[in-house]
């Protein structure tokens, strides 16, 4: 009797939570199903040419580890070409890890904010001490970066009275984490030409990743959906306040373009 009591109220909990499908389910199907009913959107966003947003896209990069949780280098130089449209780019992101995005992107911003756990709440989460000491590895000590410590969830971001040109949303990947953040980012930091990337919106560039979309879409105000795209080649949703021809995701994908990338590594100290 018990345990069906617990069922029930675990369906119930289902029920006004959808996104807890995910924990049972390890697949999308639970939520294709949320975005088919809400948004149309069950197989992910437009998808934009980085040659569209960036003709003769190309970018050097100089800090990537090639290691786990890296975001892929077509990523980083996105981040990048969107932060040279502004003559003087301030820019901001939730989620630092080893700082390989915003030790890249500071080459061309003026200004670069990054937000993540302290050391003392990652522990607390019961990660190793090594974990933790390796936030911020290549971007500690850039005097171009400011490095914030805080959860998303509760930090204050309009206590930073400060608007941003670019933003990166690439802090925990779960729904309510997104929606959050994307929330609190459109209330707190953008301005009218702000560009907001959000990254893992993609398993990989040919499979959307539903529950951040879920997010992404919830976390929205109302209006500002017909800006979002998927940047082919890249992990990343953008949102973006221009129009571009777009295409739908239909994998396996056949290449319309490659791309040359030399290698050259340098020992660190």
């Amino acid at each position: 009797m018990k345990k069906l009591i617990k069922a029930l109220k675990a369906l119930g909990q289902i029920a006004r939570n959808p996104w807890l499908l995910n924990h049972i389910l390890e697949d999308n199907t639970a939520w294709e199903q949320y975005l088919k009913q809400n948004y149309q959107l069950e197989n992910g966003l437009p998808v934009v040419d980085l040659n569209d947003l960036s003709p003769g896209f190309s970018q050097t990069l100089s800090h990537i580890s090639f290691l786990d949780g890296s975001s892929l280098p077509t990523d980083i130089a996105l981040l990048k070409i969107l932060a040279g449209r502004f003559e003087h780019c301030r820019y901001f992101e939730i989620g630092t890890w080893r700082g390989e995005s915003v030790v890249n992107v500071a080459d061309v911003a003026e200004e670069c904010f990054t937000l993540n756990l302290s050391k003392q709440e990652i522990v607390s989460q019961g990660y190793p001490e090594k974990y933790a000491d390796l936030h911020g590895f290549f971007s500690r000590g850039k005097a171009k970066i400011t490095h914030l410590e805080g959860n998303s969830l509760t930090y204050d971001f309009g206590a930073l009275q400060k608007k941003f040109d670019l933003i990166f949303i690439d802090g925990a990947h779960q729904y309510e984490f997104v929606k959050n953040d994307t929330q609190k980012v459109f209330q707190h930091l953008v301005h009218d030409r702000s560009v907001v990337v959000w990254h893992d919106y993609a398993y990989n560039p040919e499979k959307v990743r539903k529950e951040v979309l879920a997010g992404i879409l919830d976390g929205l105000p109302d209006g500002f959906r017909k800006y979002l795209y998927h940047a082919s080649n890249t992990l990343c949703a953008v949102f973006i306040r221009e129009s571009f021809p777009t295409s739908r995701l239909e994998p396996p994908t056949t290449p319309n373009k490659s791309f040359t990338i030399k290698l050259e590594n340098r020992i660190i100290d």
